[in-house]
């Protein structure tokens, strides 16, 4: 057996610091992998469990949606991946009696990470109201109670149905249509606080909210581009692409305000040269950007595209033919970036504009181009127009629908991107609510539901009174931490569907539950025989994934069963749609998935093929753009970017390495040089000292607000650290609440939590 869990909450606010490291992965990655495994899992499990993560016969890791290749290693997995399969797979169990051990009141004052720790959650928990503690329940009493609530609202429209990323596609696709046979789109998800702004952007300019490139097409690419995003922490096994891009000739640019290990250098811990050598070097040129700064980068090169086109006509600086034949709005767009200011560039970006003419020498070098980005280039009030922007970029040279060039938004979880083309979506396109209607005999809503941030204005408001979340955590993913709490607190009843306890289910309604679900990792028997699920990557590939383990307690049940039941027990006889059928098997629920959404046709029969499928992508396809006009849409945004008050600060907020989102694996983040710790505070060594803030003195963080409002986060440890001149980094959940409800992305709505301005008050540590 595994170890047990801690059994008390360790300090987090006391960490040791080294300085940051300039390589990821290798031989201390596989140790680190091995030990969380072996604690969490013992040694047998850990070996039968990691040799089935991402293999076509096994289960899709329940980390990031990176993609797999055709030809699989025998260790298809990465350090964070391991982490997240260790946790769903850990020996460790929550059951009644921890329950009875510790009232929601003693729960309430441990961190995320000692409750993530504690292990599987094993029967529905029921909070009734007044109690004080969580009591074990019936599945069929716990549906009974969403029952009694749902149906006593005063309109559908006052139930919140949240979803996680890692919610599959036939459970997705079961949850919007039982909420919409319900009658609400009220369907907020995570996308709405990650990659919301790219969604907008891209299906502006080019009709698919997706990226547009597959796997193959970073192996052929002259130039890859990775701007706001961390691959070394967040989607390791992007640097195996990137190394192999390298190897077949490709140029990388990293644009960031932090320097990232992995982008540096990697040391691919499945070969000989990563294991015991000196690895790959990375960045050929890294842009130390200023936080919002990338808006006016990549119009100013832009600008200068342009102006090689000029001076040196037929040089193919521009593709004129592509600009003619596909796209719509040049002029405009062509005015806006010759008129791009040096001064103002230069200010925005914090860089030299040497270091831009290398970009651009690098770019006209480059016939293919792909952009990666994630969530440095999504969280800004700007994002939107930043987006659009990367996109003239690549319009501008024929670098979308060509091999090796394209759009590249790397998505976090596993199935964000597939839960949104399920249906997922506040905002759903009138087609497919056709199609729903037409297969499934009722008369989906059409107005438009809450995202993220309108739900918790709802709760708070007292216009929502349900709040049911499928998988996730949503408190601390949420922005303005004591708002969101406060409104989930206003709740009639709080639900979710999860496998480990999170901060979550301690802020609830008056009256709360807790369904415990099947992980990925575990094996799913119904009626009709043992089932599969399928997940969609973050490039469009949809595969199986079937888990092998024994269920952590014969009282789970899948997220398919959960759905179908609780839709039976509130729809009742009134619903045509066969819910025992589709809980008994879920090939039947793919059957309609293929009847509603374009691109899955013959869905079960694809899918079974090793390796999937590539959903249709007009774009890079046929180089055809379903958008307003026909063509891809070059845009003209006036260039913005965050303005800093005198002695203040521009914050983001990121991950540690011991993290996923907000499920925190451990207290350290090796190659930022932290340990024991999140706490912290990484602030330029120059900055810090105009402040007079010492290395290891203790501040807190105040952010301020164009309404003049301010919030604080107290005892953050300052790390004096290798960021762009202005720019500070700290770690969410624990940062959450700088961020207002009412800062967010234009277009978008996602939270601007990469864009905060903060003054660093000296504090003491507690």
């Amino acid at each position: 057996m595994a170890a047990k869990p801690p059994a008390g909450d360790p300090v987090q606010d006391a960490p040791e610091v080294a300085a940051p490291q300039h390589a990821a992965a290798g031989l201390p990655a596989i140790g680190h992998t091995l030990r969380i495994a072996q604690r969490q899992m013992g040694v047998r499990r850990t070996a039968l469990t990691l040799l089935k993560v991402n293999q076509k016969n096994g289960f899709d890791c329940p980390g990031c949606a990176w993609p797999e290749g055709d030809k699989r290693h025998k260790a298809e997995f990465c350090e964070n991946g391991a982490k997240a399969v260790a946790e769903e797979a850990t020996l460790r169990r929550v059951t009644p009696d921890f329950f009875a051990a510790h009232p929601v009141a003693d729960l309430a004052t441990r961190s995320g990470y000692w409750l993530g720790q504690q292990g599987r959650l094993t029967q529905p928990m029921y909070l009734p109201e007044g109690a004080e503690s969580y009591e074990p329940v019936t599945w069929e009493r716990a549906f009974d109670i969403i029952a009694e609530e749902l149906t006593a609202l005063a309109s559908p429209d006052e139930a919140v149905f949240y979803t996680s990323g890692r919610t599959s596609n036939e459970a997705a696709f079961l949850y919007q249509l039982f909420a919409r046979e319900f009658g609400t789109n009220n369907l907020p998800d995570c996308s709405n606080m990650c990659h919301e702004s790219s969604g907008s952007a891209l299906t502006e300019t080019l009709g698919v909210g997706k990226g547009s490139v597959l796997l193959d097409d970073l192996h052929q690419a002259d130039l890859i581009i990775v701007a706001g995003q961390n691959p070394g922490t967040n989607h390791p096994r992007m640097l195996s692409a990137l190394e192999r891009a390298k190897a077949g000739g490709a140029k990388i640019i990293s644009i960031n305000p932090l320097p990232e290990a992995g982008l540096e250098r990697f040391k691919n811990p499945q070969t000989p040269r990563g294991l015991v050598g000196g690895g790959t070097a990375l960045t050929d040129l890294f842009l130390q950007i200023r936080l919002g700064g990338d808006q006016a980068l990549f119009r100013a090169l832009n600008r200068l595209i342009l102006e090689a086109a000029e001076t040196t006509p037929g040089a193919g600086a521009v593709d004129e033919a592509f600009i003619r034949e596909h796209t719509h709005g040049f002029e405009e767009f062509a005015a806006a970036a010759r008129a791009a200011d040096w001064d103002e560039t230069l200010r925005a970006t914090g860089l030299e504009r040497a270091e831009i003419d290398r970009a651009l020498a690098m770019v006209l070098a480059s016939q293919r181009t792909i952009v990666c980005w994630a969530m440095g280039l999504t969280q800004h009030k700007h994002s939107v127009p930043t987006i659009r922007e990367v996109v003239n970029f690549l319009l501008l040279r024929g670098n979308v629908g060509r091999p090796g060039a394209g759009v590249c938004p790397v998505r976090g979880h596993s199935n964000v991107q597939g839960d949104r083309t399920m249906g997922i979506f506040e905002r759903p396109a009138p087609a497919f609510l056709d199609a729903l209607e037409r297969e499934f005999g009722f008369a989906p809503p059409r107005e438009h539901g809450f995202d993220v941030v309108r739900a918790i204005r709802a709760l708070r408001d007292g216009q929502a009174k349900v709040f049911f979340a499928m998988g996730g955590n949503f408190v601390s993913a949420s922005p303005d931490t004591e708002v969101t709490e406060a409104a989930m607190r206003r709740a009639r009843l709080t639900v979710h569907v999860s496998t480990k306890l999170n901060r979550s289910h301690v802020v609830t309604g008056a009256r709360a539950l807790i369904l415990p679900t099947l992980g990925r990792t575990e094996r799913d028997l119904q009626g009709g025989g043992e089932q599969f699920i399928t997940v969609e990557d973050s490039m469009g590939m949809v595969h199986a994934s079937r888990g092998s383990l024994t269920p952590a307690s014969p009282g789970l049940l899948s997220e398919p069963a959960i759905v179908a039941r609780l839709a039976r027990r509130v729809l009742g006889a009134e619903s045509r749609t066969p819910w025992e059928e589709f809980e008994k098997d879920y090939g039947t629920i793919r059957d309609r998935i293929a009847a509603v959404i374009p691109g899955f046709d013959d869905f079960n029969a694809r899918v079974a093929r090793p390796g999937g499928f590539a959903l249709p992508h007009a774009p890079r396809d046929s180089r055809s753009f379903p958008t307003a006009t026909g063509k891809a849409n070059f845009t003209a945004a006036p260039v913005e970017y965050p303005r800093v008050p005198e002695g203040r600060l521009l914050l983001q907020t990121l991950r540690s390495h011991d993290q996923y989102n907000t499920t925190i694996y451990g207290l350290d983040d090796r190659y930022r040089g932290i340990k024991n710790g999140r706490r912290v505070v990484l602030v330029n060594p120059d900055d810090a000292r105009e402040l007079g803030l010492a290395d290891g003195s203790y501040t807190d963080l105040v952010s301020e607000w164009t309404d003049g409002s301010e919030r604080r986060a107290p005892g953050f440890r300052v790390v004096h650290y290798p960021t762009a001149r202005g720019c500070a980094a700290s770690y969410y959940p624990e940062t959450n609440v700088l961020v207002p409800l009412d800062s967010t992305a234009d277009t978008s709505n996602t939270p601007a939590s990469k864009s905060v301005v903060v003054r660093l008050e000296q504090a003491h540590p507690a």
